[in-house]
């Protein structure tokens, strides 16, 4: 069994369910979370005094799944983000669950 985890704009939750539903995952939970970008290098002596991060409305899904579903998922999100280059691509990890009550 594996964590399979999803992070993207919120834009893309849409995307990302149908990639859940291909990979033949049907149990799935979202929550919803902020991201936050800086592209400032730490040394610049301005990002000491303000805060010039961008901030994004973004989603984290997630699923425990069986090993082949999680890696077709892997499969189908990069082919998603090389078929729409978004500057925002998706991100995916699995985990591996060493233990579970279920």
């Amino acid at each position: 069994m594996k964590m399979l985890i999803v992070t993207s704009l919120k834009e893309y939750q849409n995307a990302v369910t149908t990639i859940f539903l291909q990979a033949n995952i049907h149990v799935f939970s979202t929550t919803g979370t902020t991201g936050y970008k800086d592209e400032h290098p730490a040394s610049e002596l301005h990002a000491w005094f303000e805060a010039p991060q961008e901030k994004f409305d973004s989603i984290l899904m997630y699923s425990f799944t069986h090993n082949e579903n999680a890696y077709q998922a892997l499969d189908l999100v990069q082919q998603y983000n090389k078929q729409y280059d978004s500057g925002h691509p998706l991100r995916v990890f699995i985990l591996p669950v060493e233990a579970s009550s279920y």
